[in-house]
């Protein structure tokens, strides 16, 4: 199989409107805070204004007595129904873990933890009740600075007797991809160059639109639970093994979902409680969280600390990179949380040939909100590390930033490429988006203007940030989750049913939160099949209608969803072969198959995948030799990853005297494969350039010594707004994965991954010459001003 050879020609690569959009903007959407069910109760969640503390008493007899209410729920009430939530990726064997539970007990750890659930007959109700619950703290020290919690000196969680969750390492010369680090490293020091490097990167909030909602409606018959979920599918599964619902009497729709970002994929407890008051009062409950719980509740990404050692020759030639990481986990794990750290584990060596690499990762409980997915999961923490790492080589080394990138990087003719990490890179040609970034960026004139502010003493300082990045993405196969721990697949199904009008549905198992399926999952199916863009309706996010699928993260949807619809679609047409050479009375070996067509060769004589679909739907003229069904499953576990890549360029003025940054211009070049729909595209790399630019300048959640979420809504944690954004230059690449059938590559998290770096290296390359070599992040105007007066005292 050759990619070109299998790329549809006709709607594959059309910038197609979204089929969804028309709903969504005209609001006649159906988000579950929305939905509304016949005597329908609401719920309250009463949460721990501490960090760590032993619950003494609780006292609920004024809520009890409260209009309106119909139940007050503390931990020890469902103590043994509760169950606890799971972690499904245990990094090592031995890895340790808290009892995690949906209401806490006797015992809180974090901020923010659930303590106490008040059931009423409206959300105005629950709310006033709950304030009136009175709960006695007995106050522990909370575990919050991420160093010292791994030295055990006070623990988070007193009964496991360690703040060590696991500890998992990865070296280069015991695995056989590489040399021994040691040994590059002494021999750098003993003539060549070697860079330290400690990085802090700050936990962020998903800070998605839509805050989390959930709406139980108990029957007899079934269970059904709507929420606001990126994976109705494991919501499902989590149900069963945590409540003992059979499985069977489960159904759980994801409606429309505003956004995720990771944050949404997560089996939380909100909803367990939810279920679990359905179940007590027998009538349907919804809860709905406000904008403050979201983000002091709902799980939190990065976190993590990186002491980085990079060893070269003093030609800039890279010998070894070591990597020792502390990441927070907070005060539980959450479905994933303890392997995203892992995503990344497999990128700090990013697009470069490095000989020899090793990577030590410490898992660290603190009494903070959980980690756990956030757009790009280890993948951004990992590039930024590298694109960090690689500006102070070129600075130390006295070259450009570019020219120290192409001097280390893998060239497209030695693709496919076993990296240093343990992966096998497809395809790639990183010099063609590099050379178009550079050319779109007119990096060349930049540089000479850097050059004269920096003679003229300018207090405004021009400065030139390099990102090149490469990720892997379409999270899967299934051996190889199985390999590191996972306990689920990889997989993804889909189904396509022929209905008698010659109308399409494609029943999908990824459920989106606005990434475009509908849209580029009907343009697949048009060119495959030959039928109209219109007449294909995407079925999803409910596992009644789709009750097979792994759901949407990772940027797996379309290098692996996509590809599962794909390959229903190629059984439709194998499976209606006998049945259309029956129908024009022709040998099968006659038929071709092409443009929607079912064709005898050498003759006119032929008949439409439509007609062919209502001559099944009669049944009049066939035998039985053949299956009167065109409907056809299949279910698809990739090979390898995908793995997209691009260089961004970010130019920035720093204004030396307040320290405030403003972006000039930004240019991204993204490789991402095929690609299904530009328009679709082009809206993913502009929100994860977004999001990336936050993490580097505006967005960090802090806590402040007691454990207390101090930036809980938006005037203090720092969404950026597009008039807070330069406009963006983007382009693209393009090389085939060879990975998948298209030749597709995920986009989602692309942006993100590669922006962040780009605009730090951009903020040091302007002050450098001023004794600058590192901002924390975010880079506030403040720490940008601080670092050039440290940097002046130097």
């Amino acid at each position: 199989m050759t990619t070109t050879e299998a790329r549809p020609a006709a709607e594959v690569g059309s910038p197609r409107w979204r089929k969804e959009d028309a709903r969504l903007v005209t609001g006649r959407t159906r988000w579950t805070d929305n939905i509304v069910l016949p005597g329908m109760l609401h719920l309250a969640m009463v949460r721990s204004p501490f960090a760590h503390a032993r619950i003494t008493a609780i006292d609920t007899e004024a809520a009890r007595a409260a209009t309106g209410v119909v139940a007050v729920v503390t931990g020890a009430d469902i103590a043994d129904e509760q169950g606890a939530l799971p972690n499904a990726w245990a990094i090592v064997p031995e890895q340790k873990a808290p009892v995690h539970p949906s209401m806490a007990v006797d015992h809180v750890a974090f901020a923010g933890e659930i303590v106490a659930m008040v059931v009423a007959r409206n959300a105005a109700e629950a709310n006033d009740a709950a304030d009136l619950i009175d709960v006695d703290y007995e106050e522990l020290p909370p575990v919050l600075d991420l160093r010292q919690a791994a030295t055990d000196a006070s623990l988070a969680h007193p009964d496991l007797g360690t703040n060590v969750s696991a500890v998992w390492s990865f070296d280069s010369a015991s695995a056989g991809t590489g040399g021994d680090v040691e040994a590059a490293i002494a021999a750098a020091r003993d003539g060549g160059i070697v860079i330290e490097k400690e990085i802090r990167q700050q936990r962020l909030i998903p800070a998605f639109m839509e805050p989390r909602s959930i709406v139980v409606d108990p029957t007899p018959e079934q269970m059904t639970v709507w929420s606001s979920t990126q994976v109705p599918h494991f919501v499902k599964i989590f149900i069963a093994l945590v409540l003992g619902i059979p499985e069977s009497k489960i159904r759980v729709i994801a409606p429309d979902v505003g956004g995720g970002f990771g944050g949404k994929l997560q089996f939380t407890p909100e909803e367990v409680l939810t279920v679990i008051a359905a179940r007590w009062t027998g009538k349907p409950c919804k809860y709905s969280e406000s904008r403050s719980e979201s983000l002091m509740a709902g799980h939190h990404g990065r976190d993590q600390w990186q002491k980085l050692t990079l060893a070269a020759t003093n030609d800039g030639d890279v010998t070894g990179l070591k990597v020792e990481l502390l990441a927070d986990m907070g005060a539980y794990l959450g479905l994933v949380t303890s392997a995203i750290p892992l995503l990344g584990a497999f990128m700090y060596n990013g697009i470069y040939k490095f000989p020899s690499y090793h990577l030590k990762c410490t898992n660290v409980f603190t009494n903070k909100t959980w980690t756990d997915a956030y757009r790009g999961a280890g993948r951004p923490e990992a590039t930024f590390a590298v694109e960090r790492l690689m500006d102070e080589l070129a600075a130390k080394v006295g070259a450009d930033p570019l020219a120290i990138r192409e001097r280390n990087w893998i060239k497209h003719e030695e693709f496919p490429f076993a990296t240093v990490a343990g992966l096998k890179y497809d395809s790639g040609n990183y010099e063609a988006a590099t050379a178009k970034a550079r050319e779109l960026f007119r990096y060349d004139e930049l540089r000479a203007e850097q050059l004269k502010r920096r003679e003229s003493g300018d207090p405004v300082q021009l400065g030139i940030g390099v990102s090149t990045y490469t990720e892997m993405c379409g999270l899967a196969p299934s051996r190889w989750l199985g390999s590191m721990g996972y306990v689920g697949g990889g997989w993804e199904h889909a189904s396509i049913r022929m209905l008698p009008t010659g109308k399409v549905e494609v029943i999908t198992g990824t459920s989106p939160h606005g990434q475009g399926h509908e849209t580029a999952w009907s343009q697949i199916v048009a060119d495959r099949l030959g039928v109209g863009f219109e007449d294909i309706e995407v079925l999803h996010g409910d596992t009644q209608v789709a009750p097979r699928g792994l759901d949407t993260y990772g940027s797996r949807s379309l290098a692996v969803g996509g590809m599962a619809v794909l390959a229903a679609a190629d059984r439709v047409i194998e499976k209606a072969k006998p049945i259309a050479a029956q129908l024009l009375e022709a040998n099968v070996d006659d038929l071709e198959f092409a443009g929607g067509r079912y064709g005898v060769r050498g003759t006119e004589s032929g008949m439409t995948m439509a007609e062919l679909a209502f001559a099944v739907f009669q049944g009049h003229k066939l035998d039985g030799s053949a299956e009167g069904c065109l409907d056809a499953d299949a279910t698809l576990d990739p090979e390898d990853f995908s793995f997209p890549h691009g260089t961004h360029l970010c130019a920035v003025e720093v204004d030396t005297e307040t320290g405030a940054t403003t972006i000039r211009s930004y240019v991204s070049v993204d490789d991402v494969g095929v690609v299904v729909n530009p328009m679709i595209v082009e809206g993913q790399v502009h929100g994860g350039l977004a999001q990336g630019i936050a993490q580097a300048l505006f967005e960090e959640a802090v806590h402040d010594e007691t454990g207390t979420l101090v930036s809980g809504s938006f005037v203090e944690y720092l969404v950026p707004s597009s008039a807070d954004l330069p406009s963006f230059t983007t382009a693209r690449t393009e090389t085939p994965s060879t990975t998948n059938q298209l030749g597709v590559k995920g986009v989602g998290e692309a942006g993100t991954i590669a922006s962040t770096p780009a605009v730090v290296n951009a903020i040091v390359d302007a002050v450098r010459h001023l004794g600058v070599s590192d901002v924390p992040m975010p880079c506030t105007p403040y720490r940008v001003w601080k670092a050039l007066q440290e940097g002046a005292r130097s």
